[in-house]
């Protein structure tokens, strides 16, 4: 499966999907997209990676990257339907503690309120 990502606003907050793998070719274009994303004033961003097949360091540097940089822009990055890689990968790396993340959609999108 290669990499994808869908972008779809839902009311205030930006949902972005990411399928296929992240790795490091791939975390540079996911840094060009949320630079992006907060130049167009989009700051409550959902991520969901559902469908998220294998994820590198780089991977993990660029969501890491992504958290920092949106906060720093005063806003807000959230995740919503792990999968079991990421899952596996937060808790191995405890970034759990850091990123908000939800088991559905429709409370993933209520917490932005």
């Amino acid at each position: 499966m290669g990499f994808n990502v869908s972008v779809r606003q839902v009311g205030a907050v930006t949902l972005v999907t990411i399928t296929g793998s992240v790795m490091w070719a791939e975390a540079e274009a996911l840094h060009e997209m949320f630079r992006d994303l907060l130049a167009k004033g989009q700051k409550r961003i959902l991520l969901n990676l559902s469908s998220v097949k294998h994820l590198d360091s780089s991977g993990i540097g660029a969501l890491v990257w992504a958290y920092v940089t949106v906060r720093k822009a005063g806003g807000e990055l959230k995740m919503v339907h792990l999968s079991k890689q990421v899952q596996y990968l937060m808790e191995l790396t405890s970034l759990y503690k850091i990123f908000e993340d939800y088991s559905d959609e429709e409370s993933a999108l209520d917490s932005f309120q």
